[in-house]
């Protein structure tokens, strides 16, 4: 068997899919194109981030579907007044695109909740990508003062998830 011939039906490595993905956080890459066999893959990060998966067997002839931006589902809501809360202190961010939940299990209390004290390697959350459950620690010190986002709520890259206040 050739060097780049694959056996077919055998999926990438998932473990190597999150280590390509940490790399491309950590080095600021926003699309990455791969081909393996018949499989093609395009992974692209950023405020609207798609994940495509064409495999080569079911493209159209010069023609492959490629991902389009999803329009807002709803308008931005008109500004209101900052309250103090929303303002005080920096945030704890998602690291990738996916879906938050609070606590390890359904069945589980919340990592953390307001008022809980974390340091910089304490797991706030967890955001699953693709099947993949990444624990989300804090990266600072401080008490949580608000949470951002409800469990089970989709984010993006970027996103708030709590607010931290120093001190």
């Amino acid at each position: 068997m050739a060097k780049n011939e694959v056996p077919k039906g055998e999926p990438f490595d998932l473990e190597k899919l999150q280590t390509l993905f940490e790399m491309m956080e950590k080095h600021g890459l926003t699309e990455v194109n791969l081909k393996r066999g018949e499989e093609t893959w395009k992974l692209r990060r950023g405020p609207q981030e798609t994940i495509s998966m064409v495999p080569a067997t079911h493209a159209v002839p010069q023609a492959v579907p490629q991902p389009v931006a999803a329009a807002p589902a709803a308008p931005a809501p008109a500004p209101q007044e900052a309250t103090p809360a929303a303002d005080s202190g920096p945030a704890i961010k998602s690291p990738t695109v996916g879906t938050f939940y609070s606590s390890p299990s359904p069945d589980d209390p919340p990592f953390v909740s307001v008022g809980s004290k974390v340091s910089a390697d304490t797991i706030v959350c967890i955001v699953e990508a693709m099947k993949v459950f990444n624990q989300i620690p804090a990266e600072l010190n401080g008490t949580i003062s608000e949470v951002l986002v409800k469990d089970g709520e989709a984010v993006e890259f970027g996103q708030p998830l709590f607010r931290i206040s120093q001190g």
